[in-house]
């Protein structure tokens, strides 16, 4: 515990001490409600509306039912939950930054492409399309934020997408979490296993996770019943609420993708999601880096993460499964390891092979990978491994490498 700083007051009869150094407010300039003598940051800064009189600020009020494109140079501010309903494409370009407002309950702002919709957000290396909450004073032409913490979650909603491929449920079609069961669009989950809801590449979405309910937040990225023709590449998830990236069957491909200070799961799997996660990068998940749920009804599918690195940090775990679980994963690397932190369970349908380890010295690689399941994990040095990711697929366009985050890997 730091010391704290009194200052001394001389009164009538002796010496008063103040504590000056707690005082909680909000301590950002640009907030409503800003106090000149805070100390710190109580989060609950009030931000006045944005400027709409800049032409290069867009507000989006209602659903988008049209194609329709958000133009590079331009800022996009979702000012309630926009749906991309069925038969529209939202084409995002280059450098585009997506606001959400702050909100929560059935108010969280979130981007729903909903089924039988597409979204062509195609950023580039040099060019990342932005996701992040209307607190953040990020212009296009930025990467990282130059106001908020890479830690700072909850701001606004997320991203979700829906498609029309293969969910292990009861019904054909179920409501995704985290929208409200009146609305249509929150639909997933069918029969067309390559079905097709655009392209996700070079995107960063930031500071989501929104409360709608009691312990029900929104993921950073939702994929329900999403199919093989979308291709999503080149992804990050930075601080938010919820999971990272959650899957909820489906058939569709993931690669390129880290997640960075997720509060609860980094990667969760759900509904028998089919497809496959290569090159992947976990960071300070605040719960599980992974957690791999079994089939919900009869359909049974393998889902695979290959070339992964786990920086377990300060997680509760590092994978957590279920009996029923049916998986593949290999060549991967764990690391940043902390006592209690553990790989659960060794399902019949798990596939488990060549990965590596770092072991906090004086413990055992059975202290963490139980069941059997430390056969198939090889102990190595700190940064000695010679599996898992290739992190130059995440230079220039990350927030995380410019930021200094993946210099571990």
């Amino acid at each position: 515990m730091k010391t704290s700083i009194f200052s001394i007051m001389l009164l009538a009869g002796g010496l008063a001490f103040v504590n000056t150094s707690c005082k909680k407010g909000c301590t950002d300039p640009d907030a409503l409600n800003y106090d000149a003598d805070a100390k710190k940051d109580d989060e609950s800064c009030v931000f006045p509306p944005v400027d709409t009189t800049d032409e290069n600020i867009v507000n989006v009020t209602s659903n988008i039912t049209s194609n329709t494109t958000w133009e590079t140079g331009k800022c996009y501010v979702l000012t309630t939950r926009i749906a991309v309903t069925s038969g529209a494409t939202l084409t995002i370009e280059p450098g585009v930054i997506v606001k959400g407002e702050a909100g929560s309950g059935a108010n969280a702002t979130a981007l729903i492409i909903a089924q039988g919709a597409k979204i062509m957000a195609e950023g580039t290396a040099t060019q990342p399309i932005i996701f992040t909450s209307v607190a953040d004073k990020i212009q296009p032409g930025q990467i990282a934020s130059p106001n908020l913490s890479t830690d700072l979650d909850g701001l606004w909603g997320g991203l979700i997408i829906l498609g029309k491929a293969p969910i292990s449920a009861d019904a054909a079609s179920v409501q995704i979490e985290g929208i409200p069961p009146s609305d249509a669009n929150g639909l997933y989950g069918g029969s067309e296993a390559a079905d097709n809801s655009g392209v996700l590449k070079y995107v960063s979405i930031r500071h989501g996770g929104a409360n709608i309910g009691e312990g029900n937040e929104i993921n950073g990225l939702t994929l329900g019943g999403v199919g093989s023709g979308t291709t999503i590449s080149y992804v990050e998830v930075i601080a938010n609420q919820d999971d990272g990236i959650e899957f909820f069957g489906g058939t569709v491909d993931v690669s390129n993708a880290v997640v960075w200070n997720a509060g609860d799961d980094a990667l969760d799997t759900d509904q028998s999601w089919a497809g496959t996660c290569s090159n992947f990068i976990v960071i300070n998940p605040g719960d599980e880096c992974m957690e791999l749920d079994g089939a919900e009804g009869a359909m049974e599918a393998t889902h695979t993460f290959v070339n992964g690195s786990m920086s377990a940090d300060k997680g509760d775990g590092l994978v957590d499964l279920d009996d029923n679980t049916i998986c593949d994963l290999s060549n991967i690397y764990f690391f940043n390891l902390s006592a209690g932190q553990d790989f659960d369970l060794n399902p019949a349908g798990l596939s488990l092979a060549t990965c590596q380890a770092t072991i906090p010295d004086g413990e055992a690689v059975t202290d963490y990978f139980t069941d059997g399941t430390d056969a198939a994990v090889t102990t190595v040095a700190a940064g000695a491994n010679t599996v898992g990711v290739d992190v130059s697929a995440f230079n220039t366009w990350s927030w995380a490498a410019i930021d200094g985050a993946l210099s571990d890997f």
